[in-house]
């Protein structure tokens, strides 16, 4: 086929497979909040693995990415009077995974799952999980207050609970204590409500590296009821999945020059 017919097709194959990818694997994820500083800065683009949670339930440490319950205060505000062009862009940029997310979309750290007892706190103001007080030093970002009065309806103070997480939920908090809005006074998060797991930074280019699961929550006890962990004792991560992401457009590169060259070349011959 001559170039001409050849790059757009190649382009729409492309477009294709991004949004294959962006539904069924992976889904870039922008940061639009300070409440997972310094982890996550606003700005930041992260992975989201959509296919762990079909496998496995989510563990106690990963960053995971949720559709917010009803009563959950929104943390994005999103522009509902942009003119067309930018509904149409935004809507593009959606099926490919490169929009911002809805007000509904939150990204926080799985502190607790079902039959877990989370609290705060003992005297150095730790958080803990069934008993066991979590050395959070490695992520923990500008913590609440330890003498605030605690308040259900703010996330002002570092004391709450304990809490007993219940069937088929979770208990999420922000990295950046100070200002994140989460399970302490928003309530438990459905495991349904789940889009996937962050598990690296892609963006900006040099902030790029893996959201591993810290070490202190290796070391939390099993819960005295519910689920002690996930179904399988190992899931396949997707380490390749920004090569995955990029493999579509470097074909149609490679192929679109391949083809200008074989069109120089009958362009010599004649």
């Amino acid at each position: 086929m001559p170039l001409w017919q050849e790059l757009p097709l190649l382009l729409i194959v492309a477009f294709c497979l991004a949004v294959l990818i962006r539904t069924f694997l992976v889904q870039a994820f922008f940061i639009p909040s300070g409440s997972m500083e310094e982890t996550l800065l606003v700005g930041d683009r992260v992975l989201v693995n959509k296919v762990l949670y079909d496998i496995r339930e989510p563990m106690r440490g990963e960053v995971v990415v949720f559709e917010g319950p009803a009563n959950w205060a929104p943390e994005n505000q999103v522009d509902k009077d942009a003119g067309f062009f930018a509904e149409l862009g935004r809507t593009v940029g959606d099926l490919v995974g490169f929009s911002q997310p809805g007000e509904k979309d939150f990204i926080k750290r799985v502190i607790g799952l079902p039959g877990d007892t989370v609290s705060c706190c003992d005297v150095q103001g730790r958080v803990f999980v069934n008993g066991y007080p979590l050395d959070e030093s490695a992520y923990v970002y500008e913590d609440s207050p330890l003498d605030a009065t605690p308040n259900p309806k703010q996330c002002t103070a570092r004391r709450f609970g304990p809490i007993k997480v219940e069937p088929g939920q979770m208990f999420v908090m922000g990295d950046h204590r100070g200002v994140s809005q989460d399970s302490r006074c928003q309530g438990q998060v459905p495991i349904d409500n789940v889009i996937g797991r962050a598990f690296v930074i892609l963006w900006p280019s040099g902030r790029w590296g893996w959201l591993p699961v810290p070490d202190t929550f290796k070391n939390v006890p099993k819960s005295a009821s519910g689920p002690a962990g996930p179904r399988v004792t190992k899931a396949p991560e997707l380490p390749l999945v920004p090569d995955m992401v990029l493999a579509p457009l470097a074909v149609s590169l490679t192929v679109s020059t391949r083809s200008a060259r074989q069109e120089r070349l009958r362009r010599r011959r004649w």
